[in-house]
């Protein structure tokens, strides 16, 4: 045996044991350890759901092109688009449902019409989204001078993409499917550099510009009117508590007409920016702020002064 086959010998040898240990290391009982990939949501077919939605929610926008070929009624080609949404979305609700204690028990069957029933009901909540997406919309075109038309909104902006996944994924929320609302919040946030949880409450006309870097927490409420901008960050205190804290209030509120300027950071449940309120660039606020208020970083003490302009009803907050 020459030295070459020598080599390939002991290669094929180490690969092998190489496998075989990990193997063994599958059957260690973690979470980590599931290879039953049917017992578990199929990110796959979630992102399937989430291309057809925006099929539904912006028709003419966005197409399947085979499904157009096939399908040349307008009417049927959405029904048959929401067949396939009800049918995939149901099979991925009912492996979900298995994580909450109401349905670990109950039967397949059990299971299965409730999965269905929800995602029937999901389905109706859509029109609603819309209309509220249309409020996003006609706040970007209102609110951004690079901004020439709706259409050019709707097929480049991250930040309307990420707002349309989350009011999507927030429906599923409230109907309190696990796991699949953040999954589809989680992909926007890996598009587009917007971290939305499904669980916060955003009014209409919510705008964010320019994207990336942007998050908001799950118990985040946002009013309506409110413009955000890259790098902001609406989040929670210390999370030293873990999760002894889920389901309590952890970040602000935010009420109408608030623009907050790229950078700033506002965190805690207690936290309230009151309405028509200006948060400048790079502020660090964890407490609530008046309304008709504007605040800039000068220094780390704050200072609250006087009117800066003629408007009686605004003061400057400088910190």
């Amino acid at each position: 045996m020459t030295d070459r086959q020598n080599k390939e010998f002991n290669f094929k040898d180490e690969a092998g044991q190489a496998v075989q240990l990990l193997l063994r290391d599958y059957q260690g009982g973690r979470a980590i350890d599931r290879i039953a990939s049917y017992r578990e949501p199929d990110q796959n077919a979630i992102l399937h759901v989430i291309r057809e939605l925006f099929q539904i929610v912006y028709p003419g926008y966005y197409r399947d092109p085979d499904t157009t070929r096939r399908v040349f009624n307008m009417d049927a080609w959405i029904s048959t688009t929401l067949d396939d949404i009800l049918i995939n979305l149901a099979e991925q609700i009912e492996i979900a449902l298995r994580y909450t204690d109401a349905f670990h028990l109950k039967s397949a069957e059990d299971v299965r019409e409730a999965s269905q029933k929800i995602a029937i009901e999901f389905v109706r909540r859509i029109p609603r989204v819309r209309e509220y997406l249309d409020t996003d919309v006609q706040a970007i075109l209102d609110g951004d001078p690079a901004a020439y038309s709706k259409s050019e909104i709707i097929l480049s902006y991250p930040g309307l993409y990420a707002i349309t996944v989350f009011r999507l994924a927030h429906e599923l929320y409230l109907l309190k499917v696990p796991m699949i609302p953040r999954i589809m919040t989680e992909h926007a946030h890996g598009c587009t550099g917007v971290d939305i949880h499904p669980g916060a409450t955003i009014g209409k006309y919510f705008m964010i510009d320019h994207a990336t870097g942007i998050v908001v927490g799950e118990t985040t409420i946002i009013g309506e009117h409110v413009k955000i901008y890259q790098g902001v960050t609406i989040g929670a205190l210390s999370t030293r508590q873990g999760h002894s804290l889920q389901g309590k209030k952890r970040h602000p509120t935010i009420e109408d007409h608030v623009t907050i300027y790229s950078g700033a950071s506002i965190l805690g449940g207690q936290t309230v920016i009151g309405h028509h309120v200006v948060i400048g660039g790079n502020c660090f606020i964890t407490s609530s702020v008046p309304s008709n208020t504007r605040v800039n970083v000068k220094n780390q003490e704050e200072v609250l002064n006087g009117p800066a302009r003629k408007d009686p009803d605004f003061i400057d907050w400088v910190i």
